[in-house]
């Protein structure tokens, strides 16, 4: 009986990975606290034993692949150090661009062998057999046919592992931080096991002087990391989790079967769960990080405040949104010049894209694209400097969408993204006469289309650009009667409601395609975004409306209370944190139990996994 417990806590079973909300992880870190606590003012020791503790936990999510962590920490930390040794510039940059070639090797490998063979596929009609290069060597080493090697496993958080690595090897190359010199030092750092799967991503530069500092925690910081744990909780199991099972999922999986109403409440709902889970993650990684004396960064800032694409970016997992920042969009230029990489990108994007559309009439319109910009920006410095910094901004954007899956979805959800904030971006430098010329002339083209040439998806075009040329037609009356400020929190609310819709419309891509193997995700992804638009673009039974409401009014009611709880005022927000932080520690335990046992009778069936333990 014993033997067999102890198999299974140490042994790895891919159905049950080790979840923040499973019971089995809180018994985990309860012993690796109580462990850590004995030893907490010994840096290096605990620094050691958080190290191991991390590789434990990353094997009893991703098994075998912990090998890959564990080599991936030895080249990065043997890149650091060497290239703080090395005697000249050369050599420094070329141990940074063998790290960096190992490091994204790695990563394209893993994520990327389907989307690469697929695209390859589609180019030149070559079938390449997808094999597991490390399950075959592991096969020979154990004897036997141990590993699958007909299929790449991903492993779970290769890319925040990855793009941290990269960050510091970087860091180090440009000289904002001192590589690490202790191996096991630098283990705790890649490796810490709250955000190792996924993120936030940590800069070197604010967690590692975070390692040599000795154990502190506050009784109010006690309290905001429980108040932390349990606000992630409550937001992937009351929100994420009930509307996932309950609803979004089975309309996700069959569009059809489902009204058009019922189409556009799972587009929604969708938006408020995948935010509920990524952030509810991410706040309990926080404060079980602060548990342990140690502080990440935040991940997001109400993002569906965002008044525009480009502001809810800035909100939306910044720790990924700086990384890209830093380490994609300035290197390509920014908004100052155009690289070569900026060309490059460009180049192959439009490669690719004439090639899998098989029209030549792609090709020439991105000629002409190409001839119209030139002579628009000839001779116009500050034309040029816009249209290349909106190029490296939709350069980050596409190439920023494959980070979250290996399919054509991610990156055509990516590019609608791109596309709102180059957008956005003209729009607001245009007076008001030129917002409603320009929104008036696309409302009538789109009404139009829907004339002669009836499809369901010019339908939904056609409501959208209609309610935002009324908008923006009463802002223009505002202004032509010269009444300057016209209520400004509904000229927000405005702003922030349209944003919310554009940024759950992208998402109809990145959430068909987000739970399927990459080798059939591209076409069953397209169908499940075809037909629900189909469903929501064709005529409605509004009769029927109020009754389906009614049937859903568990839905409707989370999402609204959540929505609701999302848009309260920052100070509010900080207030009742601090409230229950400051909380006499016997009540804190017994609101925390209540807490506890209101969120688990949320569970209608098992577990789930969080979102992007699918990517």
């Amino acid at each position: 009986m014993i033997v067999e417990f102890l198999k299974n806590i140490f042994s790895f079973d891919s159905d049950y990975p080790l979840l923040f909300t499973q019971f089995y992880f809180w018994a985990f870190f309860a012993i690796v606290f109580a462990v850590f606590s004995l030893f907490n003012s010994k840096v290096l020791l605990r620094n050691s034993f958080i190290f191991f503790v991390s590789v434990f936990f990353y094997y009893k999510t991703s098994g075998w692949a912990t090998l890959i962590l564990v080599f991936a920490t030895l080249l990065n930390f043997w890149v650091g150090l060497s290239m703080e040794k090395s005697e000249t510039e050369r050599a420094r940059r070329i141990k940074l661009v063998l790290g960096l070639f190992l490091n994204l090797g790695i990563l394209c490998y893993f994520k990327y062998a389907y989307f690469f063979a697929d695209m390859i596929h589609d180019l030149f009609g070559l079938n390449i057999p997808i094999v597991n290069v490390f399950a075959e060597i592991g096969n020979v080493f154990a004897g036997k046919d141990t590993f699958t090697v007909d299929k790449i496993i991903l492993p779970v958080g290769i890319s925040f592992y990855t793009f941290q690595c990269i960050s510091y090897i970087m860091d180090v190359y440009r000289d904002k931080v001192e590589p690490v010199h202790n191996i096991l030092n630098f283990g705790f750092y890649v490796t810490f096991f709250p955000q190792l799967v996924a993120g936030p991503i940590v800069r070197a530069s604010a967690f590692i002087p975070q390692i040599y500092k000795k154990f502190f925690l506050s009784r109010r910081q006690f309290g905001i990391a429980v108040f932390w744990i349990l606000n992630g909780l409550a937001k992937k199991i009351i929100l994420s989790d009930y509307l996932a099972v309950n609803f979004v999922d089975r309309v996700f999986e069959n569009p059809l079967l489902y009204t058009g109403f019922e189409n556009l409440m799972a587009l929604f709902a969708y938006s408020l769960q995948v935010y509920a889970d990524f952030s509810g993650y991410t706040d309990i990684a926080i404060g079980v990080a602060m548990l342990m004396g140690f502080y990440l960064p935040k991940n997001f800032n109400s993002p569906y405040k965002a008044t525009n694409p480009g502001e809810f970016w800035k909100r939306w997992h910044m720790s990924l949104s700086k990384w890209l920042q830093d380490y994609l969009y300035i290197p390509l230029g920014g908004n100052r010049t155009a690289s070569f990489g900026t060309y490059a990108c460009i180049l192959t994007i439009s490669l690719i894209g004439t090639i899998l559309s098989g029209s030549i009439w792609v090709a020439i319109a991105l000629l002409v694209l190409t001839v119209i910009v030139t002579i628009y920006c000839h001779k116009s410095p500050e034309k040029q400097k816009s249209l290349t910094s909106n190029m490296n901004r939709m350069n980050t954007m596409l190439l920023g969408g494959p980070w979250h899956g290996a399919s054509w979805n991610f990156m055509r959800w990516g590019g609608l993204n791109g596309i709102g904030m180059i957008v956005f971006r003209f729009w607001k430098d245009w007076d008001h006469p030129l917002r409603l010329l320009s929104i008036g002339l696309l409302t009538w083209g789109i009404y139009e289309l829907t004339q002669y040439f009836p499809a369901p998806i010019w339908n939904i075009a056609l409501v959208w650009s209609g309610a935002i040329c009324l908008g923006t037609f009463l802002r223009f009356m505002y202004n032509f009667i010269g009444w300057k400020n016209p209520l400004p929190w509904l000229e927000r609310s405005w702003a922030v409601l349209q944003t919310f819709v554009f940024i759950t419309w992208t998402r109809l891509f990145f959430r068909a395609g987000s739970n399927l193997d990459p080798a059939e995700a591209n076409e069953v992804a397209w169908n499940t975004a075809k037909n629900m638009v189909n469903q929501i673009g064709s005529p409605w039974n509004f009769a029927q409306v109020p009754e389906i409401a009614q049937s859903y009014f568990n839905i409707i009611f989370l999402f609204i209370m959540g929505m609701v709880i999302h848009w309260l005022p920052e100070d509010f927000k900080r207030r009742y944190r601090l409230t229950f932080a400051q909380l006499p520690l016997p009540v804190m335990a017994v609101v925390t139990v209540a807490v506890v046992f209101v969120v688990y009778q949320f569970v209608t069936a098992d577990l789930q996994k969080f979102i992007y333990f699918q990517f």
